[in-house]
């Protein structure tokens, strides 16, 4: 049990506990949390002509303050319970075998209502966020570059509407970029088809009777295929003596 002298010891500690918490959350405005929105807390009075980083940055310390200021309120409330317990005398009594608390228990936390043997934060826990299950790192599930398929995912919905302007700049991407169109992941991907020759070259729907029909993108395709010293079949085929059309329709269908 503790002497009376020890309690005045502690009172005087959570006293003096009370009055520096208190002082901090006047201070802070209880972590500018009396201001409201948190636009106000910035001097901002709207999100319109804030770069969405900036925006970003602003609600992650707003959602600080919140925990910032639950947490200190949390340890003043068990400031004054502590006190409370000292003035109907059952402080530094466990509340869940009735046993003293050890001194030195108390003098590292002078706030604790439990022993060591009944203390709540006994397991701790690993369950992650269930929020991971989706969240994952980038696409995470909803993405099949390294599966062997021509699906359309999260990756390719999203350079679908990247191509309509993000908020990076060439400096933001890791690669050598020469125009903000280009500003998103994968923006050399080619749209609509996978290989450079299905732009030029078609068969029946058994797959026989291959065609090439000659445009600027199998002039393209020619080319970087003879400064590489790579050969194509194309070439050699019958149908591609003879452009069944006109350089006008060629033209058309690119």
């Amino acid at each position: 049990m503790l002497t009376s002298e020890q309690l005045s010891t502690f009172r005087s500690q959570l006293i003096n506990a009370k009055e520096d918490i208190e002082r901090r959350l006047q201070e802070n405005d209880n972590f500018d949390l009396d201001n409201g929105h948190y636009h106000e807390s910035m001097g901002e009075l709207s999100s319109y002509d804030n770069h969405p980083a900036d925006e970003g940055s602003a609600l992650y310390e707003r959602e600080k303050d919140i925990a910032l200021n639950d947490h200190t309120e949390r340890e003043l409330k068990d400031v004054y319970l502590a006190l409370e317990k000292i003035e109907d005398g059952t402080y530094g009594k466990c509340e869940v075998c009735g046993i003293d608390i050890p001194k030195e228990r108390l003098e590292v936390l002078p706030t604790t209502n439990f022993c060591k043997d009944h203390s709540p934060d006994q397991v701790v826990s690993h369950n992650r966020p269930i929020e991971e299950g989706v969240l994952m790192t980038p696409f995470g599930k909803f993405e099949f570059d390294d599966e062997d398929v021509e699906a359309y995912d999260a990756e390719d919905s999203w350079q679908d509407v990247a191509r309509y302007g993000t908020s990076e700049t060439p400096s933001d991407i890791n690669e050598n970029i020469d125009h903000y169109n280009d500003v998103y992941i994968e923006s050399h991907d080619q749209v609509g088809y996978v290989e450079a020759y299905e732009n030029f070259a078609a068969n029946d729907i058994d797959g026989n009777e291959i065609r090439v029909y000659p445009n600027k993108q199998h002039q393209r395709y020619e080319t970087e295929l003879d400064e590489l010293g790579t050969m194509t079949i194309f070439g050699d085929l019958p149908a591609y003596e003879k452009d069944p059309y006109t350089e006008e329709e060629a033209e058309a269908r690119e």
